[in-house]
C-alpha cells in the first residue's frame, strides 16, 4: 500500500504539481525502495506488537484463556520446572499473525503473487493453530486437534501453497520455482521438477511448521530463533530479487522475490515485539496459533527465494528439535531405550544428567538463540561458496 505513495509522486510530477527537486518529491521517492519498505514493515510490526500486546494479555486473562500444562504423571520431573506456568495466557500468536499481515499489506506491493502465497500459507497454518489452541483451552487439557486432522489440514495448505509456487509464479530470467538449487552449486541441479516440486514444497512447509511448533516449549525460545531465521531470509530475498547481487553471488534471480524481504522483516519485527511479553518469565505464550504460522511463513519465504534446501542449515535449531523427537521415538520403539532424557532436545538440557548437572531455562534459551544466530550466519555464508 505504501508503494502507492511512490506512484503518487509520479502522478504529481507528471501533472507538474511538484518539481524534481522538491522535498516532497524526495520523500515520496523513498517508498520505491525495498530496503526502506522492509525497514518500515519491521518497525510497524514491532510497534503494533507493543501497542496491543498488553491489551491482548488482559483480554486473554479476562476470558480465562490460559495454557494447560501436562500433569506430573505425563511429564514427571519436568512438571516441577514448568507446572507453575499453568494458566499463563496463550494464543498470543494472534498478535504475531496480525502484526505480520497488517505490516505486509501496508508496505508490500499488492501485485506480487509471492507475497500473497506467503500470507496464505501463514494464515492457513495459523488458523489450524488457533483451532488447536481453542480446543485445548475449552477442554482444559493439552490435547487439541487430533494428529490426523492436524496432518490433513497442514498437508492441504502446504499442497495448495506448493501448487501456487510451482505454477502461479511465472518464470523470470529463465528461473522457475520448480527448479532445484542446492547449496554450493551455482546452476540448477534439476531445471524443472514438475509435480515433484509441489511434493517437495509441501514437505518443507509441513516439516517447518511442525519443527517450529516443537521448538516452542520454553519462554521466548521459538520467538528468538524465528527472528534470526527471518533476518537471514530477508537477506536471501533481497539478493535473489536483485539482478546485480544475484549475478555476482551466483544465486538464482527472480524479480518477484524482491518483495519477500518486506514479509520477512515484518515477521522479524512482530517476533521482536512479541518477545517483549514472551521473554522469561513469559506473560503470554504464542501457542500453536503462532508457532505453526511462523513455521509456514519461514518455509514459504525459503521457497520463494529458492533457498529452501538451505533452510535445513539456517533453521538448524528447528531441525535439531524435530530430529531429537524423531530419534527419541524411533529409539524407544525399536530398542526400548531413550537417547535423550526428554525430547524435544531443549528439555533434555533442563533435566539433571548422571552428574547432577543441568541448564537453567534461561541458559537453554539464550544458548539456543546463539546457535540459531550462528546457523543463520553459516547459511548466509553459503552464498559465497558456489
Amino acid at each position: 500500500m505504501m508503494y502507492w505513495l511512490y506512484e503518487l509522486r509520479e502522478w504529481l510530477t507528471a501533472h507538474h504539481w511538484i518539481s524534481d527537486d522538491a522535498v516532497l518529491y524526495k520523500l515520496l521517492n523513498l517508498f520505491k525502495y525495498h530496503t526502506f519498505r522492509a525497514g518500515g514493515a519491521a518497525i510497524t510490526a514491532f510497534v503494533l506488537s507493543l501497542m496491543y500486546g498488553g491489551r491482548l494479555i488482559r483480554k486473554l486473562i479476562s476470558l480465562k484463556i490460559g495454557q494447560p500444562i501436562r500433569t506430573a504423571e505425563e511429564i514427571h520431573k519436568l512438571h516441577e520446572l514448568h507446572g507453575k506456568k499453568a494458566g499463563t495466557p496463550t494464543m498470543g500468536g494472534i498478535l504475531i499473525l496480525g502484526a505480520i499481515v497488517i505490516s505486509t499489506l501496508l508496505w508490500a506491493k499488492w501485485d506480487n503473487v509471492m507475497v500473497w502465497i506467503v500470507l496464505f500459507t501463514t494464515i492457513g497454518l495459523g488458523a489450524l493453530g488457533f483451532r488447536d489452541d481453542y480446543l485445548k483451552i475449552s477442554k482444559k487439557n493439552s490435547k487439541g486437534v487430533s494428529a490426523r486432522t492436524k496432518l490433513v489440514w497442514q498437508t492441504s495448505v502446504a499442497v495448495l501453497a506448493g501448487l501456487m509456487f510451482a505454477y502461479a509464479v511465472p518464470a523470470d530470467n529463465g528461473v522457475t520455482l520448480r527448479a532445484l538449487y542446492l547449496p554450493f552449486v551455482k546452476d540448477a541441479v534439476i531445471s524443472d521438477m514438475h509435480l515433484f516440486a509441489v511434493a517437495l514444497f509441501a514437505l518443507i512447509i509441513v516439516g517447518a511448521s511442525n519443527a517450529v511448533n516443537l521448538t516452542d516449549g520454553l519462554d521466548g525460545l521459538a520467538t528468538g530463533c524465528s527472528v534470526t531465521t527471518a533476518l537471514a531470509y530477508a537477506a536471501f530475498g533481497y539478493i535473489c530479487g536483485n539482478a546485480r547481487y544475484s549475478d555476482y553471488l551466483g544465486v538464482a534471480h527472480h524479480s518477484l522475490a524482491n518483495e519477500l524481504p518486506i514479509v520477512a522483516m515484518a515477521m522479524a519485527g512482530a517476533c521482536l515485539g512479541f518477545l517483549w511479553f514472551n521473554a522469561h518469565p513469559a506473560k503470554m505464550f504464542m501457542g500453536d496459533t503462532g508457532s505453526l504460522a511462523l513455521g509456514g511463513c519461514i518455509a514459504a519465504l525459503a521457497i520463494g527465494c529458492k533457498q529452501e534446501i538451505v533452510l535445513a542449515l539456517v533453521g538448524g535449531v528447528f531441525v535439531m528439535e524435530a530430529m531429537s523427537v524423531i530419534i527419541q521415538v524411533w529409539s524407544f520403539k525399536t530398542r526400548g531405550k531413550r537417547v535423550f532424557r526428554m525430547a524435544p532436545i531443549h528439555h533434555h538440557f533442563e533435566l539433571e544428567d548422571s552428574k547432577g548437572q543441568k541448564w537453567h531455562e534461561n541458559q537453554v534459551i539464550v544458548r539456543f538463540w546463539i546457535m540459531s544466530l550462528l546457523f543463520a550466519i553459516l547459511g548466509l555464508a553459503t552464498l559465497k561458496l558456489r
